[in-house]
């Protein structure tokens, strides 16, 4: 039943992506405020995990609409309107990326992609009940997690942003990034061993932690 309410959603949210665009062909230019104000979160979180930085997120957001806005009349409707912003978004990140030549680069060899059975076990035995006292360590496991896809070289962290957060289906990201959907799917399977490999070894390094956050958090308590 939930896939049945979220391929409506994603139908209705088409839909209306094309009537817009179909005003602002036709002359009605506050058409795209309404695809701005539909898209403009979704882009500038998209691009914060993809760049890492909010003000390089807000320049390429900025410079991504700006773009849309530009071209929109040759928008032919091959893919869908979102896809097609994201395809700009994408290629916007890698232009401002090479602008930004003087930064330090941050990758991680294939190799690394593949965890050890240690570390899987100690993923999947893994327990992190949702307490007071452990509000501190999410907060440290989001930074992580977002810390972990920069070190993703793009074309694996792009592939597992699309899929993973933005929900994209594997034709879609392959639409969105001129790709084919086995190459997707290989992406998005490293992107997630190696994703997979930085939480176990959290877990595992946080199993420790978590008990010195209670036993602090009891004594002040006290």
């Amino acid at each position: 039943m939930e896939s049945i309410y979220k391929t409506l959603n994603a139908d209705a949210a088409k839909e209306n992506d094309f009537r817009a665009v179909t005003r602002f062909k036709a002359g009605d230019a506050k058409a795209f405020d309404e695809l701005v104000v539909r898209y403009e979160g979704r882009m500038y979180g998209f691009l914060m995990r993809m760049c890492g930085c909010a003000d390089n997120a807000k320049d390429v957001v900025q410079e991504t609409f700006m773009t849309a806005y530009r071209y929109l009349n040759g928008f032919r409707g091959d893919a869908s309107f979102k896809t097609w912003l994201y395809r700009i978004a994408s290629t916007s990140c890698l232009k401002n990326k090479r602008r930004r030549k003087n930064e330090p680069a941050r990758h991680v060899s294939l190799d690394d992609l593949v965890p050890g059975e240690a570390e899987v076990k100690g993923l999947a035995e893994s327990s992190w009940p949702t307490t007071p006292a452990e509000e501190l360590l999410n907060r440290e496991l989001a930074d992580h997690i977002q810390n972990s896809l920069l070190d993703l070289p793009e074309k694996y962290r792009i592939v597992f942003v699309l899929r993973d957060v933005e929900g994209f289906s594997a034709e879609e990201a392959a639409r969105t990034l001129k790709i084919s959907v086995p190459a997707v799917k290989s992406r998005l399977h490293r992107a997630r061993l190696f994703l997979r490999k930085e939480l176990s070894a959290y877990y595992l390094g946080g199993q420790e932690k978590k008990g010195r956050v209670a036993k602090k958090t009891a004594s002040n308590k006290n």
